[in-house]
Parts: C-alpha cells; sequence; structure tokens
C-alpha cells in the first residue's frame, strides 16, 4: 500500500471515529456509533499493517492474535456490573504501551537531520514516557478501588499536595537535562520511577465517591498518551484518534464535576480541599422495614413512581424484574418514570445502559435535571441500589466528604422505599439520613429477588 493511499484511509478512519463518538452522544444512535468506531479501527489496523512503513509483519498478526483472544474471552465472560474496573484496566494499558513506545523510540532513534527536530524528538519521548506511567499506575489504583481490592477511602498523607507539586517540579527539571544532556538515560529512567510513584499517589487520593470522575479522567489521560506515542512514531491517525479521546474524556469529566459541585482541579490534584472527616457517632435514629407484599400494595395505590437505581441493581442484575414492574405498574394506568443521577453507578452511563439493556423505554428514563422538580408529586420513590446520589448530607451536612453534591431529591416524595442488603454505608463511606425519615422504609435482602417478589404480588 502506498504512503498516498495509507494516508487516505488514515483520514476516512479518522472520521469515522468521529461519527463514532457523534453517535454515542445519544441512546437511541450508539448502536450505530459503535459501528462506526468497528469500521474505523479496522480501517486504521489495514492500513497500518499494510503501509509502507510496516516491518515484521508476522510478528504483528500473532501479536493481535493473541491479544484479540484475550479481549473476545474478557468481553463473554465480564459482566456489566465489572465494566468500570475492566474499562479502569484498559486505560492501564495504554500507559505501559505509551511508556514502552517511549523507551523504543529513546533507544532506537530516528535518524534526525537538525539539532531542534532532535530536541523535540526528546521532548515527546520525555512527555510520553511522563504521561504513560502516570495513567498506567493510575488506572491500576483505580481497578482496585472498583474491584474492591483497595480501599475506597482517600489516601490521606501529610503534605500530600506538596509532593504532588514536588512531583511535577522534579520532572519538570528532569526534562531540560534531559534535553541537555542530549538524552540522558538516567533522567528519563528517574522521572520514570517518579512519575510511577505520581499516578499511584494521585488516584490513591482520591475517595469513592469521585471515583466515576477518575475513571474518565483517565481515560482522557490514556488517550493524551496515546497522542503522544503517535508523535514519537510519527503516526498522524494515532496523533489524532489520541487527542479525541483526551479531549472527550477532559470534557466529560469537566461535565461530571459540575452535576458533583465538584472542582475540577481539585478532583484531579487529588482531591485538594477535600479534607473532611467523617463522624461515625451521629445517632440518627431508628429505620422502618417494609415486605414485598405491603410495597405491591403501596405501588398499586399509587398514581406516580419514580424509579432511582444504583450500583446495587447493577450487582443484582435486577434491571430486567424492575422493567417488569414497570410494565405492570404502567398497564394499571401508574405513571412510572427513571431517575438517573450523572454519577449513578462506577461509570458514566452506567445505568442507562442495563436500562436499555432490559428493553426500558428511553422516553421514561430521565437525568437528575430533568426530574428532580417533580419528586413533589410523586407517590412513590423506589431507590434500587443507589445510596450516595440520594444522600441527603450532601445538602444539609456541610461537613460530608459529598456536602454541596447535587442528588436525586427523593425524600421529598410521600413514600421511600429504599431496596438495600443491610444498613451499610455506600461506596463514600457515608452514612445515609434518607434511611431514618418519617417517609422512607427499608426492604432488606437481594435487589433482583425483592423486585421478582414485587412483580408476582402485583
Amino acid at each position: 500500500m502506498s504512503a498516498g493511499l495509507t494516508q487516505a484511509a488514515y483520514i476516512v478512519a479518522a472520521l469515522f471515529f468521529i461519527l463514532s463518538l457523534a453517535g454515542l452522544s445519544k441512546q437511541e444512535s450508539a448502536k450505530f456509533g459503535n459501528y462506526y468506531g468497528i469500521a474505523g479501527m479496522a480501517i486504521a489496523l489495514i492500513a497500518t499493517i499494510f503501509g509502507p512503513e510496516s516491518q515484521g509483519f508476522v510478528w504483528i498478526i500473532i501479536a493481535m492474535a493473541i491479544g484479540g483472544a484475550i479481549g473476545i474471552h474478557y468481553a463473554k465472560k465480564v459482566e456489566m456490573t465489572e465494566m468500570p474496573e475492566l474499562v479502569a484496566i484498559l486505560h492501564s494499558f495504554v500507559g505501559l504501551a505509551a511508556v514502552l513506545v517511549g523507551y523504543n523510540s529513546y533507544l532506537d532513534a530516528p535518524e534526525i537531520a537538525t539539532h531542534a527536530e532532535h530536541a523535540i524528538h526528546l521532548v515527546e519521548v520525555f512527555l510520553g514516557v511522563f504521561i504513560g506511567a502516570v495513567t498506567f499506575t493510575g488506572s491500576i489504583v483505580a481497578f482496585g478501588k472498583l474491584r474492591g481490592l483497595v480501599s475506597s477511602s482517600p489516601l490521606n498523607l501529610p503534605h500530600k499536595h506538596k509532593m504532588n507539586l514536588a512531583a511535577v517540579i522534579v520532572s519538570a527539571w528532569l526534562l531540560t537535562r534531559f534535553i541537555n544532556a542530549d538524552g540522558s538515560l538516567f533522567a528519563l529512567f528517574l522521572m520514570t520511577l517518579i512519575a510511577l510513584a505520581f499516578g499511584y499517589h494521585l488516584v490513591a487520593s482520591i475517595g469513592g465517591a469521585d471515583m466515576p470522575v477518575v475513571v474518565s479522567m483517565l481515560n482522557s489521560y490514556s488517550g493524551w498518551a496515546a497522542a503522544a506515542a503517535g508523535f514519537m512514531l510519527a503516526n498522524d491517525l494515532l496523533i489524532v484518534t489520541g487527542a479525541l479521546v483526551g479531549s472527550s474524556g477532559a470534557i466529560l469529566s469537566y461535565i461530571m464535576c459540575k452535576a458533583m459541585n465538584r472542582s475540577f482541579i481539585s478532583v484531579i490534584a487529588g482531591g485538594f480541599g477535600q479534607d473532611i472527616s467523617i463522624s461515625k457517632d451521629v445517632d440518627h435514629g431508628e429505620h422502618r422495614e417494609s415486605t414485598a407484599n405491603e410495597v405491591a400494595e403501596l405501588l398499586k395505590n399509587s398514581k406516580s413512581v419514580i424509579i432511582t437505581p444504583g450500583y446495587g441493581m447493577a450487582v443484582a442484575q435486577a434491571q430486567y424484574p424492575v422493567h417488569e414492574i414497570t410494565e405492570k405498574l404502567r398497564a394499571k394506568g401508574v405513571d412510572v418514570r427513571f431517575g438517573i443521577h450523572p454519577v449513578a453507578g462506577r461509570l458514566p452511563g452506567h445505568m442507562n445502559v442495563l436500562l436499555a439493556e432490559a428493553k426500558v423505554p428511553y422516553d421514561i428514563v430521565l437525568e437528575m435535571d430533568e426530574i428532580n422538580d417533580d419528586f413533589e408529586a410523586t407517590d412513590t420513590v423506589l431507590v434500587i441500589g443507589a445510596n450516595d446520589t440520594v444522600n441527603p448530607a450532601a445538602q444539609d451536612d456541610p461537613t460530608s466528604p459529598i456536602a454541596g453534591m447535587p442528588v436525586l431529591e427523593v425524600w421529598n416524595a410521600k413514600k421511600v422505599i429504599v431496596f438495600k442488603r443491610s444498613m451499610n454505608t455506600g461506596y463514600a463511606g457515608v452514612q445515609n439520613p434518607l434511611f431514618f425519615k418519617d417517609n422512607t422504609q427499608m426492604l432488606f435482602g437481594d435487589a433482583k429477588e425483592s423486585v421478582d417478589a414485587i412483580s408476582k404480588a402485583l
């Protein structure tokens, strides 16, 4: 394949990637958005493999076969509830790839005519390795937190923000040493160690309540790492693709921070300004319990119902029986809608995908801003596996770690039924005063079994 044809294929692939992002912006067009992305990647791979600069064709095919087999295996095995941690670990691979490409580009540097071009290449190598190393360890920590292998509580080391600032300053100084020494391996290696520690500390310092933003931000980092690798490899498509992923991830993170009333800078800087202690000695009073039959009777006598799902619904795979009771209630003339918090679950759009998977109509699935004012006129709210996103402490308790975060104001409804396994705190480690309010009743047990029982009673 000629160089001109390869570049033309890259342009077509880039257009498909842009169409993919546009398609993924709406539920109705998301399926075609995925198809565009697959087509763009297929074109990019074929053009790269058969391009004029391609070397080691057999090794590339072997690597793709091994990687493809692993990808297909996990795609079939991983549940939707495990998607957040899968995304996080995949981001770590992108970061590691950028580090390896950087070192390879340093050790096997291309022939460059001028000193200025050589200096620019050294900057590309240094920044690519730095971004890749931060993405690598940061994504591994995010994976551990989402998987439950690492505590969701933030790591509060003394002077942690000064340590982060020192890591950036020392790395910047090492960059100047790296360039002035015409590519010092010691400077590059020392920076890599600092960047690996920096990525670990950056994400470990962020609490569980902000993890959805962190996953989105790591997505952005992986994009910039890919773009840096594109500069090192002189691959235009990799630069464009990395920039698309990096910018879209950053924009999504910013939107989510606004939805959570969080400072974008403070979240990505490791929770700067969020050093708030959690009090465990507050007496909220006694909670009241209910049964599936009682909830079914309550729903039968309701004119309007709002369902607010959370990660607990995803874990229990309760979206299918939830769709069943939704259809039964709508057949009885009950107005049923869903309220989705921007960070419900542990990945942006997680709940929307689960409900779409269960064939819940798009038009009754509303975002928080669209439905929050309607709770006062609602007879019954079913809180299925949600915790932090319906916590009134976000508005009432300025000392809470989630203080200021906009939440679904479910407590304004006439009756609230909370589906939970126990009275344990949510992912952010914060107790929820909603559970003890006079109009709230708890329905304990597995969410799927509880909803099944309600469906039978209906």
